[in-house]
């Protein structure tokens, strides 16, 4: 089995005592054994098995199999969220004193996680411009744990050349960890580009129709854990297995941040259709970003990597083909004229998602971003005349025949 809509559906094969064709929701807390001699094997770690579904549950494992499968990982920990995906990673890593260093181009919640949240116990967030690798260069040194990125940035929608920055950290032993939630294992193969650790929100793609939120950790297996003083004990007991048991035995156990096994089960169905919904998505987004760019009596810019003209579009091509992603932002005359547009629209729903079924609209600078003051969020990239679509998969004619009515409306 070759093909990712193949092994999606087929890959991962369990047995099951009613040869139930589809595994099934195992909708229970705890698990019972046997013999007072096994639990206490299980729980020291000596005999696998499921003891507490906050730690391990058969229906979360299924997922967490499907997804190592289809990324090409080591292994896979699926968790309650993206961001708890983002922050377990962050604690298992780092700590007081350490830094991290990303880009301003990063999604709002993960900005005010890193710059915020953690600041206040000791981590240390330095910034670099990835659009230009080497100045990664200037900022790491021995306390750098890990270079921190995003596939394609939301909503400033930048790419930057993720082997070149994976190359520069793996010279000097940094982790590289990437949000690779706007492409997905799908349509990017991140362990290739020097990819160590990649994150998920499994809540955008691969639910598909926002059915449930979840998110996954999957270790590449390619990163030297000595490297990391936190690991040093580790890494001689566990080898390339000690961050996924760092991960498991305590950071993850201990915040208690477990994905559900009802959200695990929607999530292994929206894996099967996941390529299909992925291509039909990014075509839609291709074509709404060609019309808008032709709206210059309403639309002041377009931004997307599709664009032959968009300063990313070459290196978007290089990396991930003909596939440029499902979400693109474009700006408008005044915050006013895009609180009418977005009022105007009938199919596209104003919605704070991305990469749902459903096409969904939003104005970062008055959502997601409004707890950053306009000067804040001028250096994130975000303006309060800009508009953020996220493509779903309808048809794409409908899609544009409801922007071009929204436009009409504005008049």
């Amino acid at each position: 089995m070759n093909g990712f809509t193949t092994k999606a559906i087929h890959g991962v094969r369990e047995p099951d005592t009613h040869h139930a064709l589809r595994a099934p929701v195992y909708d229970s807390v705890t698990f019972e054994f046997e013999s007072s001699e096994d639990i206490e094997n299980a729980f020291r770690g000596k005999k696998p098995s499921h003891t507490y579904s906050r730690i391990t549950n058969p229906t979360v494992t299924d997922f967490e199999k499907r997804l190592t499968l289809l990324s090409g990982g080591l292994g896979t920990i699926a968790v309650s969220s993206g961001m708890a995906a983002i922050s377990d990673t962050i604690l298992s890593i780092a700590g007081a004193g350490d830094n991290i260093v990303i880009s301003p181009f990063l999604f709002g919640n993960t900005f005010s996680l890193l710059a915020s949240t953690l600041k206040r116990w000791g981590l240390e967030i330095r910034f670099a411009d990835f659009r230009l690798p080497e100045t990664l260069e200037q900022v790491i040194d021995g306390r750098t744990r890990a270079v921190y990125l995003e596939t394609i940035t939301n909503p400033q929608i930048a790419v930057f050349d993720i082997p070149a920055l994976s190359r520069i950290a793996d010279r000097h032993g940094v982790l590289v960890i990437l949000d690779n939630t706007v492409m997905t294992p799908y349509a990017f193969d991140a362990r290739p580009a020097g990819v160590h650790i990649e994150v998920l929100s499994a809540t955008k793609y691969i639910s598909g129709g926002g059915t449930a939120v979840g998110g996954a950790v999957i270790d590449h297996g390619n990163y030297d854990w000595g490297k990391n003083p936190y690991f040093k004990d580790d890494v001689k007991a566990y080898g390339k297995h000690c961050f996924l048991r760092r991960l498991r035995q305590e950071v993850y156990r201990n915040t208690g941040a477990c994905m559900s096994p009802h959200a695990a089960y929607m999530l292994s169905l929206g894996l099967e259709t996941l390529a299909l919904r992925i291509e039909r998505s990014f075509d839609n987004a291709l074509g709404m970003a060609e019309y808008l760019l032709e709206r210059k009596d309403h639309v002041t810019s377009v931004n997307y990597a599709g664009l032959t003209y968009s300063g990313y579009h070459e290196i978007a091509e290089r990396l991930f083909g003909k596939r440029y992603g499902g979400i693109l932002t474009f700006t408008l005359e005044s915050k006013e004229k895009c609180f009418r547009f977005m009022d105007a629209l009938r199919i596209v729903r104003r919605a704070t998602n991305i990469n749902d079924n459903k096409t969904l609209i939003l104005h970062p600078a008055s959502t997601i971003y409004c707890e950053f003051p306009p000067e804040e969020q001028a250096k994130l990239g975000v303006t309060d005349t800009m508009l953020r679509l996220s493509a779903g998969i309808e048809d794409k004619e409908d899609l544009i025949a409801d922007i071009e009515q929204a436009f009409v409306a504005l008049k």
